[in-house]
């Protein structure tokens, strides 16, 4: 069980230290939360915590902010709770220990939606992509959302205008589970416009957040945000995205964090499919166009393999290029001689002789009194 002193010591760190607070994460790892907080309170740490801490670490009003998330229907969820999410989080530590420090794991996260946060995370795929997103766009990753929920599986976004809407309004339509990760305070409702979708998204799904109530979103919060994002599904599709753009921001994290990166592809002639383009051009990513694709490649049911739809057999599919020849020289309504054959064909006699009995096996040639012909119907 968490104690109210841990919880407390988790509020009052993240209102003093700016995510990702990588030098911070590895105190608390290294300390614990109650003893990290303690120090950073004395000024007592490494230096590397000190210039994430220093700003701030007068600021202590993790019982308000605390209140503050339980008047907007949230909760403050710790390393140490059971619904922490570990194993979606994982690869940020695993990227943090090999020294990428824009990916340290958060300290907590903030919580809004019934939904058991552990639980909402074990089948979940992310969808991104352009604000200003195109209609074509917009219709794919609604159905994209609509589908993935269908299966199952959970939605996670950012709640942004343009892609990030799309999807969730598409899982919510599917009566399903979609997540949204803001850069701003969990009390906050950003963009305005998306005010009403956010709280259906808390009344089916989850809300969260790594900012305390209060904080205004920021254009480098976004950017901080979108290690979450990738890092919560355990593949990330880009449905439209410019070549510099957030999505490509999250499309970057996710490759780094080793989750499966997939992307749409889009008209050659857009702008907001150049950033899609640029990644499968890189070999970053995997072309998708169904949800079946997107499932299949994460990798997550053998009965979700995407069925392949090949062009229609022909009856001469089989036939190597001498005796494709000889087939394509007989004529369905004249009879020819193998010596005509072997002329029209450019294939010596000897082997005409032997293609042309076997071709009559196996239903494409009829032997007649003058002759040769071609069997059944064109093909």
């Amino acid at each position: 069980m968490v104690t109210d002193e841990q919880r407390l010591a988790c509020a009052y760190l993240l209102k003093v230290a700016e995510p990702p607070a990588y030098a911070l994460r590895k105190f608390v790892a290294e300390q614990g939360v109650v003893a990290a907080a303690a120090a950073v309170r004395a000024g007592e740490v490494p230096d590397a915590v000190s210039l994430e801490t220093s700003a701030r670490r007068h600021i202590n009003t993790a019982a308000e902010d605390l209140a503050a998330g339980e008047r907007a229907g949230a909760r403050l969820v710790t390393p140490e709770d059971e619904d922490w999410p570990a194993w979606p989080l994982l690869p940020l530590t695993n990227a943090a220990a090999r020294g990428l420090k824009w990916a340290s794991a958060p300290l907590g996260l903030w919580v809004r939606g019934s939904v058991p946060l552990d639980e909402a995370l074990q089948r979940a795929v992310s969808v991104v992509g352009a604000r200003a997103a195109t209609s074509y766009g917009e219709h794919v990753a609604a159905e994209m959302g609509y589908g993935l929920a269908s299966r199952g599986m959970s939605v996670v976004s950012g709640a942004a205008y343009g892609i990030d809407g799309a999807a969730h309004k598409g899982a919510l339509n599917a009566d399903g589970c979609t997540i949204a990760v803001l850069a701003c305070g969990i009390d906050k409702a950003y963009p305005a416009g998306h005010s009403l979708l956010i709280e259906r998204i808390a009344a089916r799904g989850l809300v969260i957040t790594e900012y305390p109530p209060g904080t205004p979103p920021g254009r480098h919060r976004f950017l901080v945000r979108n290690r979450i994002i990738a890092a919560l599904g355990i593949g990330t599709v880009v449905v439209e995205a410019g070549q510099r753009s957030g999505a490509r921001n999250t499309a970057a994290s996710a490759a780094a964090l080793g989750r499966v990166l997939m992307v749409v592809p889009g008209p050659v002639t857009s702008a907001m499919s150049m950033g899609c383009h640029d990644l499968l051009r890189d070999g970053l990513a995997t072309s998708v166009s169904s949800v079946a694709e997107v499932i299949e490649s994460v990798g997550l049911f053998g009965d979700d393999l995407v069925t392949k739809t090949g062009s229609t057999a022909r009856p001469t599919d089989g036939l190597d290029s001498e005796s494709l020849r000889v087939h394509e020289a007989l004529e369905l309504r004249a009879t020819h001689s193998a010596e005509r054959i072997a002329e029209v064909s450019g294939v010596p006699l000897p082997r005409v002789r032997a293609v042309l009995p076997a071709l009559e096996l196996t239903g494409l040639a009829d032997r007649c009194e003058s002759g040769w012909r071609r069997a059944g119907a064109e093909v």
